[in-house]
């Protein structure tokens, strides 16, 4: 099967595209790597086994056999097999043996917690988020790696060239260091949003919506053609669908609530989002959906592991006809479209997040999940090696698209434009790629796992996702506008530990009380009384911490 995955012009409306930004991106770098005295990467010893003169672009491979301990997470439906070409094949490419610790899914953020505290952690640290880095800061469990990225050659290049520097700056924390290297995107859109069957939204005359009012007025239309049904569900605790509709109200919560903070530029300090008129603004809209039977409360409270089985069953069924997800959450709901009917005529679509009080906006540009460096491996002779291994494997070309398609002429070929073509005998099931093949690149093979998706050029993401899903890419970039970052405020040792402490129990009667008041449990009326609630557990300590933090960080730098 042949599919045409020919890059499509890259229009990137969020970029500044000035030579004053690409100075900066690089004096950026430069401030971040070997700051505050620490021995910088040029001056490391442990080279054994690195290159010289190691450039952008260009294959890595140690100049002798090193092996490098590696944390992996196993999906329940996708667990790590001895089989797998892919560490054949980076070892063949690079002399580099990569030895798994492999933690399950379930558990991994605390699984990898108590193995990092514990010193027990694996060399290299995947599958790590921004801010992830900041509690093994204090103990020096993990390397600051901005000390390393003059090593890093990829890295550099490609922070220039998709202009992400004063992103990085935001990653540094109290020491002005950051300890995490992020994967990097291209183009950033959100990956969750919501999918519709247009055609139903068709059948009613119901337009795509730009806007949650508009969206409401499309399910109002189809509960009156399908009065047994939840037009809308979530599928993931209703945490999927406030991130990515909290934008457009002007606050945060759900997935990216984060440490509920919100930064009102007009007052120049951050203040509590789940206390905002924007955050209950939103609880009452959703309460509304609810209330008049538009919104499924089960998707709100059924715990989910990552699977979307259930969501796709009620898809099938013709009880749901929006839901939370990404561009494989529509593979899922196609496949089991036509699982309950060969014969069935549908349209899924993945829209554009709508917009709202606040405007048609979304989440910040965002990174994407990279590593961190356990600091024992300082001490490894190959140390230097490791880095440069990192950054090929990370951020070099030919690197993903080994992660992300396998061996170039085996399992794929690309023409001179740069078109795509998985061979026969091979399928990517979770794009729904030659489903016919006998051989699959990810669950067979290896390929196309969590690291193929940490960096991704444009062209890379498009060789893979619908042409439905591009199309869902060019609308966000060329109707929607990314929330700016907010200030960093990094908290130093004595700070984590006070914020984590306040933060916590705050967060819990967030998502208890969110929850109440969108299933009606507790009355909206009581939303005073719920803000005074919080207000008893010290809220304004934990303001006080963070602005505080803010406002440090802002005059050292």
């Amino acid at each position: 099967m042949k599919r045409d995955l020919t890059p499509r012009a890259h229009r990137r409306p969020w970029q500044l595209g000035t030579a004053a930004l690409a100075a900066t991106s690089m004096l950026l770098l430069a401030a971040c790597g070997g700051d505050g005295g620490e021995e910088d990467g040029a001056g490391t010893e442990n080279t054994e086994g690195s290159m010289s003169g190691f450039a952008a672009d260009q294959q890595f491979k140690a100049t002798e056999p090193v092996d490098f301990s590696i944390l992996w997470t196993d999906w329940p439906d996708l667990p790590i097999k001895d089989s797998w070409r892919i560490f054949d094949e980076i070892a063949e490419r690079t002399n580099v043996t990569l030895e798994p610790t492999n933690i399950p899914f379930s558990d991994a953020t605390e699984k990898r917690s108590l193995l990092i505290s514990a010193g027990d952690a694996p060399d290299i640290i995947p599958l790590v988020y921004t801010g992830e880095d900041a509690p093994f800061v204090s103990s020096g469990a993990v390397l600051p790696m901005s000390d390393y990225v003059d090593l890093m050659p990829n890295f550099e290049k490609y922070v220039q060239e998709w202009d992400l520097g004063g992103m990085i700056d935001n990653l540094r924390q109290d020491d002005g260091k950051y300890y995490m290297v992020p994967g990097l995107q291209e183009v950033s859109v959100p990956v969750f949003s919501m999918i519709l069957r247009k055609d139903v939204f068709d059948e009613v005359g119901a337009p795509v919506p730009e806007t949650w009012d508009e969206l409401r007025d499309a399910l109002v239309k189809i509960k009156e053609k399908h009065p047994d049904s939840y037009p809308l569900a979530d599928g993931f605790e209703g945490q999927s669908m406030l991130n990515y509709a909290a934008h457009a109200f002007g606050t945060v919560g759900g997935w990216g609530f984060g440490n509920g903070t919100f930064w009102d530029e007009e007052a120049g300090e951050f203040t509590y989002a789940a206390t905002s008129d924007g955050y209950k603004e939103m609880v009452e809209y959703f309460h509304g959906l609810v209330e008049d039977g538009l919104l499924d409360p089960e998707s709100l409270t059924a715990t989910s592991d990552g699977s979307t089985d259930e969501l796709s069953e009620k898809v099938a069924n013709s009880a749901v006809f929006a839901a939370s997800g990404a561009s494989g959450t529509v593979v899922e709901f196609q496949t089991a479209l036509q699982a309950a009917d060969p014969d069935a005529e549908f349209e899924l679509v993945q829209i554009a997040p709508p917009g709202g009080p606040a405007g048609q906006v979304v989440e910040p540009r965002n990174f994407w999940h990279g590593f961190m460096i356990s600091a024992e491996a300082k001490d490894d002779p190959n140390f230097v090696a490791m880095v440069q291994f990192l950054d090929w494997l990370y951020y070099s070309p030919d690197a993903r698209e080994l992660l992300r398609w396998g061996i170039e002429g085996e399992t794929y070929t690309k023409d001179a434009d740069g078109t795509i073509t998985i061979d026969p005998e091979y399928s990517l099931d979770a794009f729904n790629i030659n489903p016919d093949g006998k051989t699959d690149l990810q669950k067979d093979l290896g390929f196309s796992t969590f690291l193929a998706e940490a960096t991704e050029s444009r062209a890379l993401k498009e060789s893979y996702n619908s042409d439905q899903f591009v199309e869902y890419m060019d609308r966000v970039l060329e109707s929607r506008t990314p929330r700016e970052p907010f200030p960093p405020a990094p908290l130093d040792d004595a700070e984590l530990e006070q914020a984590s402490l306040l933060s916590t129990p705050l967060k819990d009667s967030v998502d208890t009380n969110t929850l109440k008041f969108v299933l009606g449990d507790r009355p909206l009326s009581e939303w005073d009384a719920y803000v005074t609630e919080l207000e008893g557990q010290n809220l304004q300590g934990y303001l006080d911490l963070i602005n505080g933090a803010q406002q440090r960080f802002a005059e050292k730098n």
